[in-house]
C-alpha cells in the first residue's frame, strides 16, 4: 500500500481493505461520499404538502351543506380513493377570528376533523394539539360554518408529520407500521425531520406528509423528493 497518498485516501482504502478481510461494512469516513444504493440512499419518496383541510361526518355534512347534498370531486389526491373537493367552509375561533375557504376533503369519515398548521391555529387563537391524523383527543373546539347550517366541536388539530407505505415498500425500507423515522429532505434548503410516523396498509401509496409550515421552512417544491436518513 502506498503511504504517500493523501490522508483521507489512505483511510478510505485501510477501511475497505477492512471490510474485505472482516465481512464488515466500513463505518463512514469524513469527507467520503455515501453509498450510491440500497435503501434510504438515494432521494425515492415523494413529499406532499397538505395545506389546511376539513374531513366531514355524513351528519355534519348534512347540517353544513343541507339534506341530500353530496361532495363534488375536484381532484384525486396521492392517496388512493381520495380527493378533494369543491366544497368549503370556514372555521371560527374562540374570539370569533376565522379562517375561510378550508377545503374538505372525501369521502366523508366517521368523525369530523379540521387539519391546520400551527401558524393558521394561532392566527385565530386556537391552541391545537399535536396528534396522528384520526386521533381527536384533547382536539381544540371550533365552529365550522357552511352554505346552509354550522356546528361547534372538538375538532381541530395539528396533524402530525407522516409517510405513507404501502407493505412492499415498508419490506424494503425496513420499517413498520407506527415506528418513528428519521427522513431527509432533498434540496438547498432541505435537512432532516425527526419523529415521522410511519403508517404502513395495502391502501396507501408512498408519499410523505407535511404541513406548510414545516414545507415552507425546508423549501419543499412539487417535485421534491425525501429519503430515510436512518
Amino acid at each position: 500500500m502506498n503511504l504517500d497518498l493523501p490522508r483521507e485516501r489512505l483511510v478510505a482504502l485501510v477501511a475497505a481493505e477492512v471490510a474485505r478481510a472482516t465481512g464488515l461494512r466500513p463505518a463512514a469516513t469524513t469527507g467520503l461520499a455515501p453509498a450510491a444504493t440500497g435503501p434510504g440512499a438515494v432521494y425515492d419518496i415523494p413529499v406532499s404538502v397538505s395545506a389546511r383541510h376539513a374531513h366531514l361526518s355524513t351528519a355534519d355534512f348534512a347540517t353544513l351543506f343541507g339534506p341530500g347534498a353530496s361532495l363534488t370531486r375536484a381532484k384525486d389526491l396521492s392517496q388512493p380513493g381520495q380527493f378533494a373537493c369543491e366544497e368549503k367552509v370556514t372555521v371560527v375561533g374562540p374570539k370569533g377570528a376565522t379562517i375561510e375557504g378550508i377545503r374538505i376533503l372525501g369521502p366523508l369519515r366517521p368523525a369530523t376533523q379540521v387539519e391546520l398548521s400551527a401558524t393558521d391555529a394561532r392566527s385565530i387563537g386556537l391552541s391545537a394539539p399535536l396528534r396522528e391524523s384520526g386521533d381527536l383527543s384533547g382536539a381544540a373546539w371550533i365552529v365550522i360554518v357552511g352554505p346552509q347550517g354550522s356546528v361547534r366541536l372538538a375538532a381541530a388539530i395539528v396533524a402530525s408529520r407522516h409517510v405513507h407505505m404501502g407493505p412492499a415498500d415498508a419490506a424494503r425500507y425496513g420499517v413498520r407500521d407506527k415506528d418513528l423515522l428519521r427522513l431527509e429532505i432533498e434540496g438547498e434548503r432541505g435537512g432532516v425531520f425527526d419523529r415521522v410516523l410511519c403508517r404502513v396498509s395495502p391502501s396507501f401509496a408512498l408519499d410523505f406528509h407535511l404541513d406548510t409550515d414545516e414545507a415552507n421552512a425546508f423549501g419543499v417544491g412539487p417535485m421534491t423528493k425525501a429519503r430515510i436518513a436512518g
